[in-house]
């Protein structure tokens, strides 16, 4: 009976790639020559938990690679070696490298170990410098604070190691504690049988073997207490300092030679069923292709409150149930109409603190910037400050996993096309060091990501060429200055005079945009030539939870997400003209609004045609603004949405449904797709309205 360790891979991989993130952080705060030992110390110990934890579950490929940094780390930390930039450089490689290991092995794919191995070597080459060979990182170190210690003052501790009998059902597994010890110094081996069951009371997935270790070392006692640190809670460990007990005639014992022994005398078949890939049971929980994490850490403070509401929805259910026993008075129908009441209160309170369970501080975003400014600026040769503000708003963990991708893009592109290089930001009378800022606040019922630089800003008559050359506009369209700089956000759009790694591959902005209307959210930018640009994100808060305008069109409701109305009114029929196709457009306030007709859109007979006696919702989306003709307006409210293409089918001009409070389904409106539906090819420039209004006075 072999222990199926496959249930533990998933708390494995988010507990090491969150060491992989504080690795990278503190790396990010290292001076070289000017070292703080705590930084290095958190380094070290994430480090060692991952070498640790990879070679408990046999993914032997990154304990093998994460040794080889750790060494370095620790003469680092001992002061045995100094710190240099070209260290700092191999060890955020190799954080890049763990990760996308680590990411092979969730997704129970082949591992590319080139990366791996190219890195190791350089790793060794530092380490051969040493007075010692690489291939014994046990060697004698020094430091300002402890001289080094002569061979022969080495000091000999008996370490006893009883292990609980469930120490394999926690994932533990002796023979690597046992090989990370040897790698200490000289150990010398013995196992106690005494406590190992007859034949008929043995059971395979419990230990039932304890050792007594004599290890000869210079690294201290608190080396010994690291190997065990993955098991101190499992195991009675003791360990005391016996002097010298080796003399003149030290035991030949290397790791490889005690793992033999120790499996001959006691063989333990949890090493037999790990390899080097995840077990098929580890399979169904990885998605392919997909990293983003399947669980999240709630503090408790907030399961508290969610405790708490449930306990205040349960008394309201036992009010109810008494109200409705017996004869009903009319005292009792005031009580009830009080209950109803306060169960709605409940469940609105119930309802925000679930939503508030998948809350997280952006801050989880941001982190990953520091790493891409510094790594970015110095292939661009470009001197760049990062500021990080409101790192603790919150939002929706799925909005926050799909927003990720799009911010990288825009940071990218304020550091290689917005922020001028040294020279010319000298030569402009600025800072060497530009400053990229990102920025997130709650506004309403959304959260606003902005990213700022204070760079050259966009350059306007350069956009308008470059789209009059690309055919999105012609040379006689008489744009504003923010209308150019939306045109940047077309498909296939870009200013690059060379085709970079970073950005000015005409591929991005588009994306960018697209990416953020899939999660019901909208993005602006504002720039001055010379001071700056800034990228505005407005977001939903949560994907789970929309508010919305209910509204009536024939016998249907529908659903309007309120953050895409910008006002309602009532037709006046001398403001409208008709223009080609058919096409009505409503001028109001210096703009011209297409007006569609929802009941013909979605096929509907028996609504209001008449324009003057409906009501006109004014939407605006990928900064164009239309006009929905609906019946009338109902309440606003807070709808569950409920996925289309999960239960039925992706329908055109629809991003959603929900079931309202009678029962019936609502269907959720998306605009842009609305839009491309009615077949306003030309949304987001002046030209679909204007041009066919002045053709028809003409």
């Amino acid at each position: 009976m072999s222990i199926d360790l496959s249930q533990f891979f998933e708390v494995f991989f988010e507990e090491s790639l969150e060491g992989l993130d504080v690795m990278e952080s503190e790396l990010l705060n290292l001076t070289p020559g000017d070292v703080d030992n705590e930084t290095i110390n958190t380094i070290f110990r994430a480090a060692h938990s991952i070498k640790g934890g990879s070679g408990t579950f046999g993914f032997t490929h990154v304990s093998d690679f994460t040794h080889v940094l750790e060494t370095l780390l620790d003469q680092i930390r001992e002061g045995s070696r100094e710190l240099t930039a070209e260290h700092v450089n191999l060890l955020l490689q190799s954080v890049d490298c763990l990760r996308e290991m680590l990411g092979d092995l969730q997704n129970n794919q082949e591992t590319d170990l080139t990366t791996a191995i190219q890195l190791k070597e350089k790793f060794e080459a530092i380490l051969a410098g040493e007075s010692q060979p690489a291939s014994t990182p046990a060697a004698t170190k020094s430091s300002n604070d402890n001289p080094p210690v002569e061979h022969g003052a080495l000091d000999t501790y008996e370490v006893i190691f009883k292990p609980q009998h469930h120490l394999f059902k926690t994932g533990n597994e002796p023979i690597y504690l046992i090989e990370e010890l040897a790698e200490l110094g000289q150990l010398d081996v013995s196992v106690n049988l005494d406590d190992v069951p007859d034949i008929h009371n043995l059971a395979a997935d419990e230990c039932f073997l304890n050792w007594c270790f004599y290890l000869e070392t210079d690294k201290g006692e608190e080396a010994i207490k690291e190997v065990f640190e993955w098991v101190e809670d499992d195991a009675e460990i003791t360990i005391t300092l016996c002097g010298g007990l080796f003399g003149d005639d030290p035991v030949e014992s290397e790791s490889e030679d005690v793992s033999e022994q120790v499996t001959e005398e006691a063989p333990t078949p949890t090493a037999e069923s790990i390899s080097d890939k995840p077990a098929p049971a580890a399979k169904a929980s990885a998605k392919s292709g997909s990293t983003e994490s399947t669980s999240i850490r709630v503090s408790i403070d907030k399961v508290d409150s969610l405790i708490n509401m449930v306990g205040e929805l349960v008394i309201t259910q036992a009010m109810l149930t008494q109200l409705g026993e017996g004869e009903i008075t009319e005292n009792k129908l005031m009580a009830l109409q009080e209950g109803l009441a306060q169960l709605a209160h409940n469940t609105r309170d119930l309802q925000e603190s679930v939503m508030r369970i998948r809350m997280l501080p952006i801050s989880f975003v941001f982190s990953r910037f520091p790493r891409l400014v510094r790594d970015t600026s110095q292939k661009l040769g470009k001197e760049v400050e990062l500021k990080l503000l409101g790192e603790q708003t919150e939002l929706d963990k799925t909005v926050m996993e799909k927003i990720s991708d799009p911010m990288v893009h825009l940071v990218r592109n304020s550091l290689d096309h917005g922020l001028e290089t040294p020279e010319q930001r000298e030569e402009a009378g600025k800072p060497r060091v530009g400053t990229v800022t990102l920025n997130a606040f709650h506004q309403g019922g959304n959260i606003v990501i902005e990213i700022m630089d204070d760079g050259a800003g966009l350059n306007t008559q350069k956009i308008k060429q470059k789209a009059i050359q690309n055919g999105l506009i012609s040379d006689s369209d008489d744009l504003s200055d923010d209308e150019i700089n939306e045109l940047i956000f077309m498909p296939g759009f870009s200013t690059a005079d060379e085709v970079s790694d970073i950005s000015g591959r005409g591929v991005g902005m588009d994306v960018v945009r697209r990416n953020i209307q899939s999660l019901n959210g909208s993005i602006e930018v504002t720039s001055e030539q010379g001071i700056g640009s800034t990228f505005t994100i407005r977001l939903p808060l949560t994907l789970a939870i929309l508010d919305g305008q209910l509204v009536t069109v024939a016998q249907h409701t529908y659903i309007i997400p309120l953050i895409s109305i910008v006002e309602s009114l009532q037709i006046d029929l001398k403001m409208v003209n008709c223009v080609g196709g058919g096409l009505n457009v409503l001028r109001l306030r210096d703009e011209y609004i297409p007006i569609l007709r929802l009941h013909k859109i979605f096929n509907h007979s028996g609504a209001i045609e008449d324009l003057d006696k409906g009501l006109l919702v004014i939407v605006e989306s990928d900064n164009q603004k239309v006009g929905l003709l609906v019946d009338d307006l109902l309440a606003q409210q807070q709808v569950v949405i409920k996925s289309l293409e999960a239960n039925y089918q992706k329908v055109e001009g629809v991003s959603g449904a929900t079931i309202l409070g009678d029962g019936r389904v609502s269907l959720i409106i998306d605009i842009t797709g609305l839009i491309k539906l009615a077949g306003l090819k030309k949304a987001g420039t002046s030209e679909l309205a204007i041009e066919p209004i002045e053709s028809e006075e003409a």
